[in-house]
């Protein structure tokens, strides 16, 4: 009989002799090493504790488009910076920051992402943290038992293995009761995706987006649109 696919291995089950040290501490990540034997051959790996965390697509049907949000990211940001320059992240260090060799826009960083939060408040549910975020980041006053989950999925594999789950819902104009807050410093904009264009704006490679987007459009096209009264 052939092994179960999804299954491990034995040998990459013989894991012994573990151990996780701690780096600094930082407001919403934790660096982390682990070293251990593997059948027989010892390993290190460097990685980040990070909390779990919600993402929610959000269907208006006064306007049939799907809700998005384009924002400013710093790694994103920072990672054209070291393509342009080669190198320049290597010279940086927490006593003798850096300056750029030249000046580089800011809409290198910008990307289109869903409405997204962390599950890091005791006794929140991710429910809980959909309907919070979805107000905090869109303006749209949900409660928790009006979110639809999706599917629940590993993400930032070989750094952080957090579990990420995503919520879809429907919204109005009607529901838009609340302007955005912007406690983080966060620098967010509400985007309207017209249905008609989703296709095309996820096959785009041209426009920046994360996975979460892809999968929750592509999601919502196959599972959703054709139920969808066509206008």
């Amino acid at each position: 009989m052939s092994a179960v696919p999804w299954l491990p291995s034995a040998a990459m089950e013989r894991i012994d002799r573990v151990t996780v040290g701690r780096g600094a501490d930082f407001p919403y990540l934790q660096p982390l090493s682990l070293h251990c034997r593997q059948n027989g051959t010892q390993r290190s790996w460097d990685f980040m504790r990070m909390h779990d965390s919600v993402t929610i697509l959000l269907f208006n049907s006064s306007q049939r488009s799907l809700v998005l949000l384009k924002q400013f990211q710093p790694d994103l940001y920072t990672s054209e910076v070291e393509r342009r320059f080669p190198g320049f992240l290597a010279t940086a260090s927490t006593d003798r920051p850096q300056a750029l060799p030249m000046e580089v826009p800011g809409w290198v960083g910008v990307m289109h992402r869903l409405c997204e939060g962390i599950v890091d408040q005791p006794g929140m549910s991710p429910e809980d943290v959909a309907s919070q975020e979805a107000l905090e980041k869109c303006g749209y006053l949900l409660s928790p038992d009006e979110f639809f989950r999706v599917a629940s999925y590993k993400v930032g594999v070989g750094l952080t293995g957090s579990i990420q789950t995503m919520f879809y819902t429907e919204v109005t104009d009607a529901q838009k009761c609340a302007p955005l807050r912007d406690e983080k410093g966060e620098l967010v904009e509400v985007v309207h995706l017209p249905l008609k264009g989703a296709q095309a704006f996820t096959d785009n490679p041209n426009i920046p987006k994360n996975l979460s987007v892809i999968f929750g459009i592509s999601w919502f096209l196959q599972s959703v649109g054709p139920g969808l009264d066509p206008q």
